[in-house]
């Protein structure tokens, strides 16, 4: 079993992942917009402000993946509309505190930082950091130097 992070965004997503796919050294596989969604007889009309949000995108990073989407807009949370995340963190697991320096520095410019880098008691590089379009990281250095 692989547990793949599935991220939302309010009309930034293509922006978002052009970002994360050069960050990570990772590839979109897939991209789509709701615009490309074929029609079926049952399916209501997408709204023109939604037809070049992204529908489902996938960024390949060797054998992990991480997933998005925009939301539609307008529409309301429970119906896929966007709420900002809260509760979660997406955790990411660097080799050492070159790397993990490096990925909290891209992921922390323009965004909010609510730890800074630095060395815990549990490992020699830590930090917490929203992301310019609001994704919550953690940046975690996983091996003792």
């Amino acid at each position: 079993m692989q547990l793949t992070p599935y991220l939302n965004f309010d009309g930034e997503c293509a922006e978002a992942f052009a970002f994360y796919a050069k960050l990570f050294n990772g590839t979109i596989v897939y991209q789509g917009t709701f615009g490309e969604i074929p029609p079926t007889a049952d399916m209501p009309p997408i709204p023109e402000s939604a037809r070049q949000r992204i529908m489902h995108v996938h960024l390949q990073m060797g054998d992990q993946s991480l997933f998005g989407s925009d939301a539609m807009p307008g529409a309301d949370t429970a119906c896929g509309g966007y709420q900002a995340p809260q509760g979660t963190w997406v955790s990411i697991h660097a080799a050492d505190t070159a790397e993990g320096q490096r990925l909290f520095d891209a992921l922390a410019q323009g965004g909010q930082v609510v730890m800074p880098f630095a060395k815990t008691f549990w490992s020699p590089g830590f930090s917490m950091t929203r992301d310019r379009f609001g994704t919550p990281w953690m940046v975690n250095v996983t091996l003792a130097e």
